[in-house]
């Protein structure tokens, strides 16, 4: 079984080593393809990429129109039967791979597949435990209503069939942050996913991060995309909405608390 992963990037040298070898050391009977797609990095990330010498890495740099745009450029130059994206600041945890082609292997009518998340900050230490925890047991009582009110899935830890992302298209690249519940909601309408009860990837959050720095319109394009999936009905848009700001005020807690 082939497996590509495809990494947007974008001045991250900081992580980016890291993040590779995370991928590149994963072990297993599968076959690995890894696509870097870096939008024109100026920080010493195209010094690192140079020095990874691996004939499984490929990798390009050069302007694009934003993280949806890039990973769709590197997803449409794959050819592993099983695909997936790593952002360039997180990890995938040890096995990861292995347990991902065992699965699909296993559960062959299944299209996709997602996994839990440790969430870590700059330093790569474990933080928001909480937070993993919730989303572990939405998981494991995953729905698609419950997709539908909430976007619980650890884009990270998630993995699909190119076949299924051939049905479903690409990325939108008009979002900006939910472009990863949007393929969710379009994959689910095929299949429920395989939940797999392990970490698989570790996700980096901290201030400067696209999803550390608090921004309430994160929320409202996540509702907006649940609202494209959700059948008519004042009420279930309803119910998502007063989701959406319990979730916005939690943060918002956490935040002022520091956490």
């Amino acid at each position: 079984m082939k497996i590509s992963v495809v990494m947007p990037s974008f001045n991250h040298a900081r992580f980016l080593a890291r993040s590779l070898r995370s991928v590149i050391d994963q072990q297993g009977d599968f076959e690995l393809e890894m696509t870097v797609v870096d939008g024109g990095s100026t920080d010493g990330t195209l010094q690192i990429l140079e020095s990874m010498d691996d004939p499984r890495l490929t990798w390009t740099s050069r302007p694009d129109h934003g993280q949806a745009d890039a990973i769709n450029q590197g997803l449409s130059r794959g050819s592993g039967e099983i695909v997936a994206w790593l952002n360039s600041d997180d990890l995938y945890e040890p096995g990861t791979l292995e347990a991902v082609a065992r699965a699909f292997d296993t559960e062959r009518e299944k299209i996709w597949l997602s996994g839990s998340c440790i969430i870590v900050d700059a330093e790569g230490c474990e933080i928001r435990r909480a937070i993993r925890r919730y989303k572990e047991r939405r998981q494991a009582r995953y729905t698609y209503d419950r997709l539908l009110r909430e976007n619980f899935i650890c884009q990270p830890a998630t993995f699909w069939r190119r076949s299924a992302f051939e049905q479903v298209g690409a990325l939108d690249r008009t979002l900006h942050w939910a472009m990863d519940y949007d393929l969710w909601l379009r994959l689910g309408r095929l299949s429920d996913p395989i939940v797999l009860d392990r970490p698989l990837a570790r996700f980096r959050l901290y201030p400067t991060s696209k999803s550390g720095n608090f921004d309430r319109r994160q929320y409202d394009e996540d509702l907006a995309v649940a609202h494209r999936y959700t059948p008519p009905g004042r009420g279930r848009r309803l119910v998502r909405r007063l989701h959406t700001e319990k979730i916005v005020l939690a943060y918002r807690v956490m935040k002022l608390l520091g956490r």
